[in-house]
């Protein structure tokens, strides 16, 4: 399903399939119907996702005001690969792309919270609710 280009939306560049499983569990469970979700194809690796966005996504932020984009990418370990993922978005498209990503990959979530799709929902559930680790539902403080 494509998105109206002059309406807000959010593509996804995920990283491998186990990140694009990840988003689709994500946006199936999400609740906003005036923004309109899209992810995109595989792209093969972190850094491939980075040329995409540099090479086609910039150009096309330019033109569409109302689109936002996340890069989705295992890290691999690597902490200091936010660092290097952030120097190619320009600073004024700063506030419309996020890079998010496991630590590690993804697929070492598998065994303690199930299966991918699952864990996408979750998370969706738990941004909607305001729940999960580190958060405290505003039921709670009550």
């Amino acid at each position: 399903m494509s998105v109206n280009r002059h309406r807000p939306h959010i593509f996804v560049l995920p990283e491998d399939d186990a990140n694009r499983e990840l988003a689709n569990g994500f946006f199936l469970n999400v609740d906003a119907p005036t923004t309109k979700f899209q992810v995109r194809e595989v792209a093969g690796g972190w850094r491939k996702v980075v040329d995409s966005f540099e090479s086609v996504h910039i150009r096309e932020m330019n033109i569409y005001p109302h689109r936002a984009i996340v890069l989705l990418i295992d890290f691999d370990g690597d902490v200091n690969r936010i660092v290097e993922v952030r120097r190619s978005i320009p600073e004024h498209l700063t506030d419309r792309v996020f890079v998010l990503g496991a630590l590690g990959e993804p697929e070492e979530l598998k065994p303690s919270l199930g299966a991918l799709e699952d864990i996408g929902s979750q998370l969706a559930y738990d941004c909607r609710h305001q729940t999960g680790p580190g958060l405290e539902s505003p039921a709670a403080s009550a």
